[in-house]
Formats: C-alpha cells, structure tokens, sequence
C-alpha cells in the first residue's frame, strides 16, 4: 500500500517515540485494546486514531481557552470526531440507499438498510440511475473514512444483485463510486486503508490488483510568478489563469471548502498535457506540482450524486484570521461555523437535480438567527428529506452535552410542498438509546416522535426555525395571529457595565437610602435616594420573586448615564430604557440551563440585562401565556439555546383566546401565591415574620401546622399550573402532548420537592422541618439585636 507509511526524512528513521515501550504507550495499549474480536470490523482505525490524537485535542482546546486560533497544525486535531456506526448506516441509507431504491423499488437492498425511511409522498424527480457505476459518491471531510466503509457495504450488496462478479465487485467500487479528501495526511492514508481492507475481506487477491482508493489529502501547492510562467506559456486568451494555480495555496485550512472552476480545470488540464519538461528537473517537478493541483482541482468538482460527511465543528471565533475572512468572503450566509459552510460545499458538489447531501452537524443551524439566510437557501433550493434531530448525548466518546447535533439528507430541487420525515431524538440520552428511539419511529412502534412536514410550513415562522414539531394549529397560528409583540413590548434591560459599582444586595446598603415603589422616574429623581428596586435574573422561578438587588439611580441614574468607556469615547453603559424604568413588567432569566420561567414586577423597579423587561397591556394573561409548556416548546423552536433574548419572545403567536378571563385569574392567584411564598424568608425586602410565629402551640404543632398550610399553597399552585398547560396547549394545538406537571417544577420555596430535589419525600419533610426551625432561630436573633420586633411588622430601622 504505497498510500501507507511513506518515509519521511532520513534522520526521522533514526529515531524512537518517547516512552515506546512503556506500559502505558500507544503501542502497548494498541496490542491490549485490539483483540481479534474488535479487529473484525475495520472501523477501530477510526477509534484507535481518535484515541491517537486525543492529547493533542485537548492541548489545541486549551488553547482557544486562551484566545488562540487555529491554523493548518491545529484543525485536523480539532474538528476529527469519529461518527457513531448507527449515525453512519442512518445517513448512507437514506442517501445512496434511496437513489437506489427510488431507481429500482424492488431491489432487495431494502432488506439491509434499518435505517432507512421509504418516501411517504410520490417520488418522480429524483436522478435516474441506470448502472451501479453512476453512483459517485464523495465524503469531502472523509477523517479515517468511517461513511465511506459503509458505502462500501451497500454497493457491493448493489453490484451483486446487478449480476457482478464477486472478484470484480471490490475494484469496481473503488475505482468508479467512492472518493474522499481529507486536510489530515495520517487520516486520509487511514481512510484509504480502511477501503482496501474492506476490498481484501471481500476478495481474497485484491492486492493483487494495485487498485488504490480515491482517497485524496488536499495539500498547500503554490506557484512562483516564474513558475507560472511555464504553466501558462502558450495560452493568448489569459483569464485567472494565475488565480487558479495558486488557489490551493492555503489548502491545508481551507480544504474542501476551496472551489475551483470546473471548466479552467478541464482547460488547463488539457494543456497540462502539452508541456515537456525537456529533461529540465525544475521543470518537471513545476509540472509535477501542477498535476498534483489539477488533481486535487478534479477531486472538488461537481460530479457527484451524493455528498456524505461529519464535517469539522469550529466558530469563527477560533479560526485563524486566513481562514475567517476566507469564509466571510465566500460563505457569507453560513460564515458561523466550518460546519455550515461544508452544508453548502456538499450542496456544490452535488449540485444537479436530484443530487444527495447527506451530513451531521450541530444543530444550530436549524435555530439561530445567525444561520437565517442558509436556512432559507436550503428550505427553497434543497429541504431536507428526513432528519434524525439527535442533541444533546449523540456522540459517547465526547459525553455529556458538548455538542448537539443533528443528522440530516437534502435534496436539490426537492419541491417545497413534498413532506419530510423528522425523528425527534432529543430524549435519548446515549448512543444506544438514540438508535434504538429511531428504529422504533422508522418501524413504527414509536410513531409520535416521526413527525411529516412540508418544508414550507417552516417559512410561516418567524426566522424559519426548523421547528418540526410544531402542530398545525400553532402553525396556522403564525400565519393568521399576531404576534405577541402586537401586545407586549420585550426588551434587553440595563447593562451598567460595572456592576461591582453600581449594584448591591438591598440589605448591603441603608433601608433608608432605598426607594421603594416610586412610580416614575421624576419622583425618583426628587426624593434623594440613591438605590432602587433592580430586577435582575436569578434561578428557576415563576409568577414572583428572585428580587434582591438594588441598582444606583440617585438623581435619575446621573452616574450611570455619564461614566465613559476608559479611551472616553461614549457611555460605558447601555439599554437604559427610560420611557420603561419604574412600571410594572414581568422579568425572565435570561440565560438558564432549566425551563424558562417569567416573573411579575411591580411598579418601582429597573431591570437588569440578565432579567429581561417585558411590560404589555395585560401582564397577568401575558404572564400565563409565558409561563405555559406549550410557550416553551415554541421558544424550544425559536431558540434551543441557554439565552432566551427579547426578540424571540415577540415572535411567540397570540391567537384569540375565548378564555381570557380565566386565565389571567389564575395567573393573579399564581403571583400573589409565589408573592407570598417569597416573603416568607428574610431575604425578601417585605419580608415580616417568621411564619411560625403566633401559633397558640408547641413548636412541633406549630410546625405541622404551618407545613400542612403550605402543603395547600403548593397543592393550589400546582393546579394552577397544570390548568395553565392545559389552557395554551389546547390554544395551539399541543393538546394531544400535555404532560403533568411535575411537582418539582412547582418553584414555591415551601415545596419540599422543589427545594430538597434530591432527597426522598419524606427525608424533604424532615430537611425543611430543620430549616424552618433555623430560620426561626435567625428571626429570634434578629429581634434580639433589634433587627425585627414582636410588636412591630418587618424591618424595624436604627432611627425608628
């Protein structure tokens, strides 16, 4: 295998790896890990090289901790990630298997293929495919060559039913069906290994036949003025001939993402053949290089029916500054990430009617605002045929939730009004499970998570998310109801960009320098007072609360409004919303890991950034509205991200809502219940006593008592809630999808499940019985210093 093991200097022959014959080593491990049971299956050359590069991995990652960029040493290392098998059969299946199936729907490959979902409306415009031989398949990011093993497979099951003879079968696939380039020289030779021995388990002389995969490394090939001389020489028309030659200058970032001009390359290709050399060795190696280039140019034309690839994963943020104007330029719409410029790279490749781009990436795209040009390319000119929407936990050797992704095949010049299929395997918290969940939706054991829908329900919502989920009630929603902006006004709050100055915890400062429950900013202004009530974000709370801070404001918020930036070229603080501050609003956390959760503000407050401000002309219907299951699956389709900002809570549809009334009652009940519930600790600035004070009881009855009261309060709310999911679901259409509430999700401070989560119900009993105990134990400390007194509600101050 000329491909494999080439020498490298002669003084790199002379010398041993560090710690070779170590117990620990590459090699020792290598021989304890590869049994002759794992060696079976030609996929552990992936695994064993994402083993080889893990350290390094991890020292590029480090690095972008520390604002580096990576270059051409640092991507290979950090965007090879090996794809699970089940994700790998997923994609080829419905990608090279379906053009097959669509061809000849009688084809026995159909009994091989788990994974694959058959079309659920008429199919008639796919490519036609005559000979196994049209079927070009490319992987342009191919890493050790995982998808394109398993191509292998299918074709050979194709060849064999067409009649082939099993000796010819494993060249024919290689030298007609199968291509791969690859930045990575050692995963490239990995990958064109890993397709000979697939050929060799499939005929036993093989080698015999010197086939070698098509396997490309995409490398750096320039060209001097001089030396491009020579390859230009002869040509009177000149057109960016010069552009052309030195278009793979940067390759070792760039890669596939490099387009060359299919017919330049052609051209040149053919006046390559007229050069001579003349026995000249510099000459020969300038026309050497130049074959080097064409070929690679040849590779990234577009002559493919299927693209088929885990692309590599990196932000803008990380790339080196080559390689993000390089991108900027030439992917404006998915400039984002590496990940989403490879989607529209496989688009190119495959760019006839009909032609297949098969690939897992993050899921972002579907989502972000950042991504709403790309998304609107692909739902007109390619919407998907099916997507296994994977997220968090796809990948096991990564664990955790690092990446999520989603799996996905688009279709060029599919019609917008032809359904696609989208699995909904966001609750599958392995590998195993995830395959397993989309098994029992493509077989239809588990049909609920297999959701139909016309790509162009999507362009109804605002931004375009890929929402799939979505029922058509809430759909129709967004095409004929307003929009909640209609009646709300959302906001980012304050960023006094120096909160360390500017911000405190109410009981940090004096009682009688805090002004409580002004109504405007001029009264503000008028009273003298420095700090004011500041909503900001908090933990995981609904209907009322999480108030604690205290923002400085005296004299209309002067400092704060007049502070410069250090080289004094404006305000270093922003979003002040005057025409806002002062009037009642609800409050969300902005950035959470949990559930979103909304929050009434009474009158007297600013709002922080990381609260958020939104104020409507019915803030308790609207309160309800938020604070629903059915709003949180629509902000799940807006935005799967931790940062729920302003916008997207505009775009959340307001139908006609025949019961109003009651729902907004209900919401009233839930503030004034949470209200209650957070004036029962100290750290509300209303606070007034301790609960358990003025039992006519011993402590332990006292205590049963007021457990058992507010036992009600959580049994009432959790109702409330409950009948709150019901309401909206119903409303958009998520009826048939309503869950319980779960008790713990009840965020009252005096629901055990709630706050003791992780002890068991009666262990929760006992935990708060001690706490409510220590509680009373600060109160009667407080009163003991004059904090608070038994003849006088709440705060008693050092002048009353």
């Amino acid at each position: 295998m000329s491909f494999m093991f080439e020498r490298g200097g002669g003084y790199t022959e002379l010398l041993i790896p560090a710690n070779l014959l170590a117990d620990d080593s590459v090699l020792n491990r290598s021989v304890k890990v590869l049994t002759e049971d794992v060696c079976k299956d030609v996929e552990v050359i992936g695994w064993l090289y994402q083993f080889y590069i893990s350290d390094r991995k991890d020292e590029v990652f480090a690095g972008f901790k520390k604002n580096k960029k990576a270059g051409a040493d640092e991507i290979p290392a950090a965007t090879q990630l090996f794809t699970p098998h089940w994700i790998v059969r997923y994609l080829v299946e419905n990608s090279l298997g379906r053009l097959w199936m669509l061809n000849h729907p009688s084809s026995d490959l159909i009994n091989q293929m788990d994974y694959y979902i058959a079309p659920i409306d008429e199919e008639t415009d796919f490519l036609k495919i005559t000979t196994p031989d049209e079927l070009k398949i490319i992987d342009p990011a191919c890493g050790s060559g995982h998808m394109l093993t398993y191509a292998f497979d299918l074709l050979y099951v194709i060849y064999e039913e067409e009649g082939y003879g099993p000796a010819d079968i494993p060249g024919l696939i290689l030298t007609n069906n199968l291509y791969g380039t690859e930045i990575d020289a050692r995963a490239g030779a990995l990958a064109a290994f890993a397709l000979t021995m697939k050929a060799r388990a499939k005929q036993r002389t093989f080698f015999n036949k010197q086939v070698e995969p098509n396997i490309c490394v995409i490398e750096p090939i320039s060209f001097s003025p001089d030396e491009l001389e020579l390859l230009i020489a002869g040509i009177d028309d000149r057109h960016d001939e010069e552009a052309f030659w030195n278009q793979f200058a940067e390759a070792d970032t760039r890669g596939s993402l490099t387009r060359p001009d299919p017919g330049m390359t052609a051209r040149l290709g053919a006046h390559m053949e007229a050069l001579d050399d003349g026995g000249d060795m510099l000459k020969a190696d300038i026309i050497d290089r130049a074959g080097r280039m064409l070929k690679q140019a040849e590779y990234l034309t577009p002559r493919y029916l299927v693209a088929i690839a885990n692309p590599p994963y990196m932000g803008s943020q990380n790339m080196s500054a080559e390689l993000a104007m390089f991108v900027l330029n030439h992917f404006p719409d998915s400039k984002p990430d590496l990940f989403a410029t490879f989607i529209e790279r496989c688009r190119d490749l495959v760019g006839a009617q009909g032609g297949i781009a098969a690939m897992i990436t993050m899921q972002s795209w579907m989502f972000l605002v950042s991504f709403e040009k790309l998304r609107a390319k692909l739902l007109r000119d390619a919407p998907p045929v099916t997507m296994a929407h994977l997220g968090e936990h796809a990948f096991d050797s990564i664990g955790g939730s690092v990446v999520s992704t989603t799996a996905f095949v688009l279709e060029e010049g599919r019609a917008q009004t032809k359904r696609g299929v989208y699995l909904r395997l966001i609750d599958g918290k392995n590998e195993a499970e995830k395959a397993s969940l989309a098994r029992a939706a493509i077989d239809g054991s588990l049909s609920q998570i297999a959701h139909r829908v016309q790509p162009q329900s999507f362009v109804t919502i605002p931004g375009a998310p890929l929402a799939y989920w979505f029922p058509g009630t809430l759909l129709e929603a967004f095409r004929s109801s307003p929009s909640l902006s209609s009646t709300a006004r959302a906001a980012k709050g304050l960023v006094t960009a120096d909160n360390a100055s500017f911000v405190r915890q109410w009981w940090e400062v004096s009682r009688s320098r805090i002004g409580f429950g002004f109504a405007n900013r001029a009264m503000a202004k008028t009273s003298g007072l420095r700090w004011f009530p500041y909503a900001k974000g908090g933990d995981f709370r609904r209907w009322a609360g999480n108030l604690e801070a205290v923002v400085n404001w005296e004299l209309d918020g002067h400092l704060i409004q007049t502070t410069l930036t250090d080289d004094g070229s404006r305000v270093r603080a922003t979003n002040f919303n005057l025409d806002r501050i002062f009037k009642e609003g609800i409050a969300w956390t902005v950035v959470t890991t949990n559930d979103p959760s909304f929050r009434k503000v009474e009158s007297g407050c600013l709002f922080d950034a990381a609260a958020g401000l939104c104020q409507s002309s019915d803030d308790e219907y609207t309160l309800a509205l938020l604070n629903s299951s059915a709003v949180k699956q629509v902000l799940a389709g807006l935005n799967p991200t931790m940062n729920l900002h302003p916008g997207y809570l505009g775009a959340v549809p307001a139908p006609a809502d025949p019961e109003r009334a009651l729902a907004r009652n209900a919401a009233a009940r839930a503030v004034e219940l949470s209200t209650d519930d957070w004036n029962t600790q100290e750290r509300s600035w209303d606070f007034v006593a301790n609960p358990l004070i003025g039992h006519n009881a011993s402590l332990s009855v006292s205590l049963d008592e007021v457990q058992d009261d507010w036992a009600a309060r959580v049994t009432e709310m959790h109702e409330i809630e409950q009948q709150n999911d019901v309401h909206f679901a119903r409303l958009f259409g998520f009826d048939g999808d309503v869950e319980a509430v779960p008790i713990d999700r009840v965020s009252l401070t005096v629901n055990p499940h709630f706050s003791y989560q992780d002890l068991s119900d009666e262990d929760g009993r006992v935990a708060q019985r001690v706490d409510a105990v220590r509680d009373l134990v600060a109160y009667a400390v407080g009163c003991a210093f004059g904090r608070y007194s038994l003849d006088e509600p709440g705060l008693i101050l050092a002048n009353q």
